[in-house]
């Protein structure tokens, strides 16, 4: 009997030293995927850096993010909710519409998981025409070839509801293309379109792509009273402009200091989002790490720098991310 007990004793030793020493289990890792847009537009290294800040981080927290290039707001948000993406970048009248069950939604009605994380950069509705197409205003679209946006982009609503506001139809007025804001710089540069629409944050390389061929190209304002009416009536729209001097291969109109004059337009805001779904310690992690690292964050993209931390709580149609809101309220950005 003693002997079994010496024996049982020495194996529990034994047992124990095993464990001491055997190499600690690794945290399981969470991968998360953050769907953006073209790879030419401002989404998908807006993507990049919101990844880039959180998987430096990725021992800590058990997170590793990657980004996907995709077709837009409308795809983003319903590979959210399918469960394919865990985030994604979604123009703020594409998050309004979800969540209230409009537009592409109206069939399967309100999107009650989508959930808002924060807002980031703002995004012009930009329309450039060729010279040669002796556009200069955006009645005069009438009898042209456009493109007005892929299906399933943000930039094709915002297209439509230009046009609606300034009295052109898009199935008896203009000869519309559908084709992706990528492509449309070349279309323009090759003479097969007039002009195009493309909702974007300022500088962007389709549009200096745009600018800088050897068909010469305007930026055409888009104001007037049907615009002021429509940025009344949907709360996600507020005047815009595009600085000229990000584009000095395009043709401005001058004004009185005999400097180019900058582009007046309207736009929406560029928010971040996610599902009820994810996890709260996910988004709480991804909040903390892009508000804490805000002042690397703004120098990632030109885009950036006009943004503050108050503002990127602005724009939000869905309900904030529990995850998120607990940062917030940490952080004093949020009651």
């Amino acid at each position: 009997m003693k002997k079994v007990l010496m024996l049982s004793v020495a194996l529990m030793f034994v047992f124990t030293l095993f464990i001491a020493s055997a190499p600690p289990v690794q945290a399981k890792t969470t991968f998360v995927t953050i769907g953006t847009g073209g790879i030419t537009g401002v989404y998908y290294p807006t993507g990049g850096a919101i990844a880039k800040i959180v998987n430096k981080k990725k021992k800590e927290y058990g997170i590793r993010c990657t980004v996907e290039s995709t077709g837009g707001s409308v795809f983003n948000v319903n590979a959210i909710m399918a469960g394919d993406l865990e985030f994604g970048v979604v123009q703020s009248d594409r998050q309004y519409q979800a969540i209230n069950g409009e537009k592409e939604w109206k069939e399967k009605g309100p999107q009650k998981d989508l959930r808002a994380v924060f807002s980031i950069h703002p995004e012009s509705v930009t329309l450039i025409a060729t010279v040669e197409s002796g556009i200069k205003t955006i009645g005069d679209l009438k009898n042209k070839r456009v493109n007005i946006g892929n299906p399933g982009s943000g930039q094709l609503g915002n297209s439509l509801d230009a046009l609606t506001a300034a009295k052109i139809d898009k199935e008896k007025d203009i000869k519309a293309e559908q084709v992706k804001a990528a492509e449309a710089p070349g279309l323009l540069q090759d003479g097969r379109i007039d002009a195009f629409f493309y909702t974007v944050g300022h500088p962007n390389g389709a549009i200096k792509e745009a600018t800088a061929g050897a068909t010469k190209v305007r930026f055409i304002p888009i104001t007037g009273s049907g615009i002021d009416d429509l940025i009344k009536k949907k709360p996600y729209y507020a005047k815009s402009v595009i600085p000229a001097k990000l584009y000095p291969g395009a043709e401005s109109e001058k004004g009185e200091d005999g400097k180019a004059k900058d582009v007046e337009t309207f736009g929406v805001k560029a928010t971040f989002v996610t599902s009820a779904k994810v996890p709260e310690n996910v988004v709480y992690a991804i909040a903390k790490e892009v508000f804490e690292n805000f002042d690397d964050f703004k120098k990632l993209h030109p885009a950036y720098q006009v943004l503050t931390k108050e503002g990127m709580l602005d724009g939000l149609s869905a309900p904030i991310h529990p995850g998120a809101m607990k940062y917030y309220k940490e952080a004093g950005l949020k009651k």
